[in-house]
């Protein structure tokens, strides 16, 4: 397996304790009434990322608070495409809680989401929490209990652009909006792993019964085992690990597909097919 990206610094946290709960309760607010709020570089200008990663944590503790577990994490800007068009060199990560669990072919109600959008990867499920020191491809697929064909439902608390100057987001707005996470949708679990080559899983991806996109598990960084590598190293430089239990969603091999009103479906062929249907 191909090294993971190397942790660097992020820019160190700049924001104040007051701004930081500032933010998370913008975003909380935001979820909870299904409208978006500006651009949080616009309202914070020369955020870091990790000022974007203490804002997401914060909004992950209002959650947990309100009885909402953390079940795992979301591995995002994994595709070149993706991080060329944000200007950054490294993936980013946000959370994933047991509000955001839907069962495969489940009908998501009208409002349920602001701006749902949907992609195609794969999910690994860990029977064993990892150890940060000796994360390798080996490791990693020993921890595995099984892989699932999954669809990421992501959604924006955060406009996606400034309504003012039309500046697009920025890598710190989508990290602080919990990596834009809103949902999980799992397949069915393929629990032989012995030969299987997650390089070459690939998805057809459909809205009401066209194709929109297509792609294989290569797209993320190579290989979904590169990306899982990269969470350990990251959440072990935060004092966290990916957990027994954990689901972990590797990232994304197409481009988000708009879902709103639609029946998608993600056909992974011999890996298994997974679907939802937004009212």
């Amino acid at each position: 397996m191909a090294q993971a990206r190397r942790i660097h610094d992020f820019g160190g946290v700049t924001l104040d304790e007051a701004a930081i709960a500032d933010a998370a309760g913008a975003l909380a607010t935001a979820e909870r009434d299904r409208s978006q709020i500006p651009l949080l570089s616009d309202t914070y200008p020369g955020m870091t990322m990790d000022d974007a990663y203490a804002i997401q944590a914060a909004w992950v503790r209002t959650k947990q608070a309100a009885g909402d577990p953390i079940i795992g994490w979301k591995i995002g800007l994994t595709s070149k495409a993706m991080q060329a068009a944000l200007a950054i060199e490294i993936p980013d990560s946000g959370v994933l809680l047991g509000s955001m669990a839907f069962a495969n072919g489940a009908e998501i109600p009208a409002g349920r989401f602001i701006e749902p959008r949907v992609e195609a990867e794969i999910a690994f499920v860990m029977k064993e929490t990892i150890d940060p020191a000796r994360a390798s491809a080996e490791t990693i697929l020993a921890a595995t209990d099984y892989v699932a064909p999954a669809l990421e439902i992501l959604d924006t608390r955060i406009t996606r652009r400034s309504p003012h100057t039309c500046r697009p987001r920025t890598v710190c707005d989508t990290i602080a909006d919990n990596a834009a996470n809103g949902g999980i949708v799992l397949g069915d679990p393929v629990r032989d792993l012995s030969d299987l080559d997650l390089r070459f899983v690939g998805a057809v991806v459909s809205r009401d019964g066209e194709v929109e996109e297509t792609g294989l598990g290569a797209g993320v960084l190579g290989d979904p085992l590169v990306s899982l590598g990269w969470l350990v190293e990251r959440l072990a430089a935060h004092g966290n690990r990916v957990e027994a239990g954990q689901i972990v969603l590797s990232g994304s091999f197409i481009r988000p597909v708009e879902a709103q009103g639609s029946r998608i479906v993600g056909d992974f062929g011999s890996f298994g097919r997974v679907s939802c249907h937004f009212l």
